[in-house]
C-alpha cells in the first residue's frame, strides 16, 4: 500500500449507471492530463443500461505507470447503495466525499479517514428547474468540488466543457454554473487543496488519451480495410463505430460523395464471419470485431478460412466468460480458444497488444499477415484496453507504407504461367499463390472446405490430404518470425528467474518488477506479442531456472500454450493468475512475486 502524495494518488468515483456521470468523470481525467500529469483511467460498469452501480478510477501517476495501483485515496461516493463498500475500500488517511443533502440515520465512517459532505442535490435543486438537469448537473457540481480539493486548473476544465458541448452551446453555461456551485462550496467550507493534489507538469507532451477500440478502428482504415461486418456485442461494438466514423471522414469522395467502404451489421456472428471471408476472397481487406461468445459462433467459418486459405482478420475484445459471463468485466480467457479455433487440426496467428498504441499498429500488421499467410489472424485485446482511455505516444504513420498483399498473381503473371494450381507450394516456403476473381481465366479455381489436394481438386485420398494439412502446419510455423517480436526487459543485475506476460498485464507487471528490483529482487521480463512463438521466446525460457507466467484467466492459458508449443519443462513455469474481472493492479503481482520468491529463496 502506498501513501498519497502530490501527483501520486488514486481517486475513485462511485455512481449509478445511466445518470450521466461518465462525461463528468472523463472530464476530470482529461483535465489532469492537460495539466501535464500522467493519468490512468479505469471504468467498471454494469451490463445493464441504467440503475446499477458503476465506478470510475483515476490514477494520477507522475512516474507514468500504466496499471492500477490497488489503492484508493479519494472516493466520491455518489451512490448510497455502495457507500459501505466504498468506505471499506478507502486507504488509511484517505478522503471520502459524499452528498449530505439528506441526513443518514446510520451514517458510517472510520477514524482513520476524512469525510467531507457537500449538499450537491440541494445546490442543484435550488439552481436548476428541470428534473433531468438537476440529476446531470450534480455530476458537474462534484467536478467543481474535486477541482477545488485537488487544485485542478479551472481554466482547463472550462475549456474542456466548451469542447465537450461545442455542438450544444446552450449547455455550456449550465455546466459551468454547476461546476462553480461545487467549487465555491468547497472553497468556503474546506481547507483546499488537500495534502495530496495535482501540480502542473510537462510530462504528457507527445502523448494522447485514446481507447484501444478507437485506435484499432483507425488502424483498420490506415491498413486499407474497406469492408467490415459485425454483430453488436459488448465490448467490441465501439471498434466498428470508430471504423465507421473514420471512414466517413477519410473514405468518402469529396466530389462524387461516393463511399469507398462498406459496413454491414449481420444477423449474427456466424454471418459476419462469412461476409468478411467473401469480401477477402474478392480482394477487399476486411475484418470483424467481436468477443469470446462471437468467436465460439464463428468457429466453423474460421476453420473454413484456415483450410481454404482465405485471409481473415478478427478482433477479439476479451471479456469474462464462460457463456454470457460478465460482459463488462475484463479477462484474457480466449487465448487458447483463438489459438486453435474450429474443429479439426487448426492453428492460428495471434497478436497481443498491450495498449491502444499497439492496437493501432497491430491492426495494420494483422491485415498484412492475413494476406501474406492466407489465414485467419486474431488481435486479442480486452475490455481494459478496448474501452478505457490510455495515455500513449501520439500515433504516427509512415506515408511510404505499402500493404503486403502476399503472393497474389496479376493478369500479366497469370498469362506467363502454363497452369495455375491454387494449393501448390511452388517456392518451397509453404505459401501457395492465390488469385482474385475476374483477374484472368487461368486464375479460376473452385474454393472448397472439403478435402482437396495440392492442385485444388477434390480428394478423399489420405496421402493427398496429409500433404496439404502438413504444409498448412509448416506455413503456420514459418509465421513465427513475422508476428510481432516479444519485448524483453533485462533486469539491472543478472537474474536466474524471469517473468512472462501478455497484453494488458504489462503495466502492472512493469511496476511490480520496478518495486521488487528496488528491494533487491531481480527478475528479467518478457512480454509476448505474437503467436506462434518466436525463437526469442524459446531462448528466454531456456535461459532461466524458473518463469513466473502472469495472466488474467483461471486456467493459465498462456502457460498452457507455452507447454504445448515449446520444450519448456512443466516444473519451470509458475502461474500467477488474476481473474476477478477487474483490471490487474501492481500490488497483486508484487505480492504474488514476493511470496513466490520467499518460498523459493530467490534473491
Amino acid at each position: 500500500m502506498s501513501e498519497a502524495a502530490i501527483n501520486d494518488f488514486v481517486i475513485k468515483l462511485a455512481n449509478v449507471n445511466g445518470t450521466g456521470s461518465a462525461s463528468a468523470n472523463g472530464l476530470l481525467m482529461k483535465a489532469i492530463f492537460r495539466m501535464g500529469v500522467p493519468v490512468v483511467g479505469k471504468n467498471v460498469f454494469p451490463s445493464n443500461i441504467q440503475g446499477l452501480p458503476t465506478w470510475y478510477e483515476i490514477r494520477v501517476t507522475e512516474k507514468g505507470y500504466r496499471g492500477r495501483s490497488g489503492d484508493v485515496h479519494f472516493i466520491v461516493a455518489m451512490n448510497a447503495e455502495t457507500y459501505e463498500r466504498d468506505l471499506a475500500e478507502l486507504s488509511p488517511g484517505g478522503v471520502l466525499l459524499y452528498d449530505n443533502t439528506w441526513p443518514r440515520p446510520h451514517f458510517l465512517t472510520r477514524p482513520d479517514i476524512q469525510v467531507l459532505g457537500v449538499p450537491f442535490a440541494r445546490l442543484c435543486n435550488d439552481a436548476f428547474k428541470a428534473a433531468r438537469s438537476r440529476i446531470l448537473m450534480k455530476n458537474m457540481a462534484y467536478v467543481g468540488t474535486v477541482a477545488a480539493l485537488l487544485n485542478l486548473d479551472l481554466d482547463v476544465i472550462h475549456q474542456l466543457v466548451r469542447e465537450m458541448f461545442s455542438t450544444k452551446p446552450k449547455l455550456i453555461d449550465l455546466n459551468l454554473q454547476a461546476i462553480a456551485l461545487g467549487y465555491d462550496y468547497a472553497k468556503e467550507h474546506f481547507d483546499c487543496p488537500l495534502p495530496f493534489s495535482v501540480q502542473s507538469r510537462d510530462n504528457t507532451a507527445g502523448k494522447v488519451m485514446i481507447d484501444g477500440n478507437t485506435a484499432a478502428g483507425l488502424g483498420c482504415v490506415y491498413a486499407g480495410a474497406t469492408f467490415g461486418a459485425w454483430y453488436p456485442i459488448t465490448p467490441s461494438t465501439s471498434l466498428m463505430d470508430a471504423f465507421a466514423k473514420y471512414c466517413d471522414q477519410l473514405r468518402v469522395d469529396v466530389d462524387t460523395d461516393l463511399h469507398k467502404y462498406c459496413i454491414i451489421q449481420a444477423e449474427d456472428e456466424l454471418a459476419a464471419a462469412g461476409m468478411i471471408i467473401g469480401a477477402a476472397w474478392n480482394g477487399a481487406r476486411s475484418f470483424t470485431p467481436t468477443s469470446g461468445p462471437g468467436i465460439s459462433l464463428m468457429s466453423e467459418f474460421i476453420g473454413f478460412a484456415y483450410y481454404a486459405e482465405i485471409p481473415m482478420v478478427l478482433f477479439d475484445i476479451q471479456r469474462v466468460g464462460p457463456s454470457t459471463g460478465m460482459p463488462t468485466r475484463t479477462q484474457q480467457c480466449d487465448i487458447q480458444l483463438c489459438a486453435y479455433a474450429s474443429h479439426g487440426d487448426t492453428r492460428h496467428l495471434l497478436l497481443f497488444p498491450a495498449d491502444p498504441g499497439e492496437c493501432f499498429e497491430m491492426a495494420v500488421q494483422a491485415h498484412d499477415l492475413a494476406e501474406r499467410f492466407q489465414t485467419p489472424v486474431f488481435v486479442l485485446s480486452d475490455i481494459d484496453i478496448g474501452m478505457n482511455d490510455w495515455m500513449v505516444d501520439e500515433l504516427t504513420w509512415d506515408d511510404s507504407y505499402q500493404p503486403d498483399r502476399g503472393k497474389l498473381l496479376s493478369t500479366e503473371e497469370l498469362e506467363k504461367i502454363e497452369k495455375f494450381h491454387r494449393y501448390l507450394d511452388v517456392d518451397g516456403d509453404h505459401i501457395p499463390y492465390r488469385t482474385l476473381p475476374g483477374t484472368h481465366p487461368k486464375g479460376a479455381y473452385f474454393t472448397r472446405g472439403s478435402g482437396h489436394n495440392k492442385f485444388g481438386g477434390y480428394t478423399e485420398d489420405g496421402q493427398a490430404y496429409k500433404e496439404v494439412v502438413d504444409r498448412l502446419r509448416a506455413k503456420w510455423h514459418s509465421a513465427a518470425s513475422k508476428v510481432p517480436a516479444p519485448v524483453i526487459s533485462p533486469s539491472k543485475k543478472k537474474a536466474c528467474c524471469g517473468i512472462i506476460s501478455v497484453g494488458s498485464c504489462d503495466g502492472a507487471v512493469l511496476e511490480a518488477r520496478d518495486r521488487l528490483e528496488a528491494e533487491g529482487l531481480h527478475l528479467d521480463y518478457m512480454r509476448i506479442r505474437g503467436f506462434p512463438f518466436s525463437d526469442e521466446v524459446e531462448q528466454f525460457v531456456a535461459d532461466h531456472d524458473e518463469i513466473f507466467v502472469v495472466e488474467q484467466n483461471r486456467d493459465a492459458q498462456l502457460m498452457g500454450l507455452l507447454l504445448l508449443e515449446t520444450d519448456v519443462p512443466r516444473e519451470k513455469l509458475i502461474p500467477i493468475l488474476h481473474y476477478s474481472g477487474e483490471p490487474l493492479d501492481y500490488q497483486f503481482v508484487y505480492s504474488a512475486l514476493q511470496e513466490a520468491a520467499r518460498v523459493r529463496k530467490i534473491a
